[in-house]
């Protein structure tokens, strides 16, 4: 558990969308890592951003903010631990476990460090940026165009079905964190459930179908259904809870 806690505490740290974690777990699990600490991290990297969080909180409000995080990593824990214990690790492709690992000294002078860095940061911003865009494209379009008794009818808080429906709609979508937090806003601001909200917010980062097929290349089918099981039922629960107890947090 205490080392699923930490690859989750790392996913946080890390900018990653779900495809781009991918190529990290790869090279966890060819380490040697254990599969449940790979996926706390696989799971946990997407869906909590430290930069994001900072972004939800002006957005909405630091508890709801931090609330996110701690379900977030409560996700990444118990569904990294639940896989782990089903002892999965044949379910692995091959080619996964023959990646060769060395260890490479570094030899970057500070000069070239800071190159580097500025390099990555560019890479990252050049990544994140078009999909900012097209949430704030489909943010204002629900925000001007979507009548709000339209959105009302189909996910508001008294609808059972809002939050499967939002954790089924974001399956396809392909963004990181940034690019739903204005259709998050947009949303809420037209009688949208926390919950529904953040169970949108999940599906999309963790579980959008682009990843998913990604995922399919390097996992077998089994081990594939376990983790989209084990995380679509931890988003379900999560949004169920926070719009049962909204008034905590609004």
């Amino acid at each position: 558990m205490g080392a699923n806690i930490l690859g989750a505490l790392l996913g946080t740290l890390t900018p990653f969308c779900s495809c781009s974690s991918i190529p990290l777990f790869i090279g966890f699990t060819a380490a040697g890592l254990p599969l449940g600490v790979t996926f706390s991290f696989l799971i946990s990297s997407p869906l909590v951003d430290m930069a994001s969080v900072i972004l939800l909180a002006s957005i909405f409000s630091w508890p709801i903010a931090l609330a996110y995080v701690g379900v977030g990593l409560l996700v990444a824990v118990i569904g990294g631990t639940i896989i782990g214990k089903l002892g999965m690790e044949d379910q692995v492709a091959g080619f996964v476990r023959n990646v060769p690992v060395t260890d490479a000294e570094e030899t970057l002078t500070r000069a070239e460090r800071v190159v580097f860095a500025r390099d990555q940061v560019m890479e990252i911003v050049r990544k994140v940026w078009p999909y900012v865009l097209i949430g704030v494209g489909i943010g204002s379009a629900i925000h001007n165009w979507v009548p709000a008794e339209t959105i009302g009818a189909l996910l508001g808080q008294d609808k059972w079905w809002a939050v499967p429906v939002a954790t089924l709609a974001g399956i396809p979508m392909y963004a990181d964190i940034f690019g739903t937090l204005p259709i998050a806003e947009a949303l809420v601001g037209k009688g949208v459930g926390l919950g529904t909200v953040l169970a949108f917010m999940m599906a999309v980062t963790a579980l959008s179908l682009p990843s998913l097929i990604l995922l399919k290349r390097v996992v077998k089918l089994p081990l594939l259904a376990t983790f989209t099981g084990v995380v679509t039922v931890g988003i379900l629960i999560i949004g169920f809870a926070f719009n049962a107890f909204t008034t905590w947090f609004i």
